[in-house]
C-alpha cells in the first residue's frame, strides 16, 4: 500500500523574538566537541549508548533494518472498531492500493465496511515501527497510527472523587439531550481569528473589542439549569424539567 497524508494542520505560529529590539531569535546547530556552529548538511542521527557515546546511524543503515514491516503493512488481526480506545489514536493517512492490488484492496474496504471491524497492523514509518489500524472511509482505507500501550500514561488520582446527586445527573442528561447533534464543519478556529484582530489592532492603533466575560457560577445546579434553559431557547424546544 501507499500512504498519503490525510490531514493538514493550520497552526497559528508566533515566533520567538528579542524583546529589546523585536528581531527574530535563531536556533543554531552547535557542535559541542568543536565548539562551533555547523551547517545542516553536516547534521546526522545517532543512537545513545549506555556509556554516553553516540553511535552514528545513517539513512543507508536504516534501509537495511531487519524489519518485516519496512516495506509492507503487516496485518495482525481484526477487532470491532469500538474496541479501540480513541486515546490511542495517532495521525491518519490515506492508504492507497499498490501496483496491481486494486481488487484485494477493494475487497478489504468492503469487508471492513460490512462487518464494522478494523484491521490491527504494524508498519514502519519514519524509522520507527508503529502500531496502526486500517478502517474504511468513503470507499478508501484510512491507516490510523496508534500509540503503543507503554506510551499511554496512567492518570493516577486525577479523577474527582466527589459524588453527584440524582437531580444533578438528571439535569446533566437533559442538557446532553438538548444539545444532541452538531455539525463539526460549522465549528471554526476562533483563536486564529482573535489573533488576526489583535495584529490588526496593533498595526493600526485601533482598539480591540473585549468579549463579554462569563459570570462565574458557584452553584452547580444553577449552572446546569441555566445551561438547559439556554439550550431550549437555542433549539426552540418547549421547556422541559427534570423530575423532582
Amino acid at each position: 500500500m501507499r500512504l498519503y497524508a490525510a490531514t493538514e494542520e493550520h497552526p497559528v505560529r508566533l515566533h520567538e523574538i528579542h524583546i529589546a529590539d523585536g528581531s527574530r531569535v535563531e536556533h543554531r546547530r552547535f557542535c559541542k566537541a568543536e565548539s562551533r556552529e555547523i551547517p545542516y548538511d553536516q547534521v546526522g542521527r545517532g543512537y545513545a549508548l549506555a556509556d554516553g557515546r553516540m553511535l552514528p546511524i545513517t539513512d543507508e543503515d536504516l534501509t537495511h533494518l531487519p524489519l518485516a514491516t519496512r516495506r509492507t503493512i503487516d496485518v495482525l488481526g481484526f477487532v470491532p472498531f469500538e474496541d479501540i480506545d480513541p486515546i490511542s489514536y495517532g495521525r491518519p493517512y490515506y492508504a492507497g492500493p499498490g501496483p496491481g492490488a486494486d481488487r484485494p484492496y477493494a475487497l478489504l474496504v468492503e469487508a471492513l465496511a460490512r462487518t464494522g471491524y478494523v484491521a490491527i497492523s504494524k508498519i514502519a514509518l519514519r524509522s520507527r515501527e508503529r502500531l496502526a489500524l486500517l478502517r474504511p472511509r468513503h470507499g478508501m482505507l484510512i491507516l490510523q497510527t496508534l500509540l503503543w500501550q507503554d506510551e499511554l500514561r496512567d492518570p493516577g488520582d486525577l479523577a474527582p472523587s466527589t459524588p453527584v446527586t440524582d437531580r444533578e445527573l438528571e439535569l446533566a442528561e437533559l442538557l446532553i439531550r438538548e444539545l444532541t447533534g452538531i455539525n463539526v464543519s460549522d465549528v471554526h478556529d476562533e483563536y486564529a481569528h482573535a489573533l488576526e484582530q489583535l495584529v490588526d489592532a496593533k498595526i493600526t492603533g485601533g482598539a480591540l473589542v473585549e468579549p463579554a466575560q462569563p459570570v462565574p457560577v458557584l452553584d452547580l445546579m444553577a449552572a446546569l439549569e441555566e445551561s438547559v434553559r439556554a439550550a431550549e431557547r437555542a433549539h426552540g424546544s418547549p421547556p422541559a424539567r427534570p423530575r423532582p
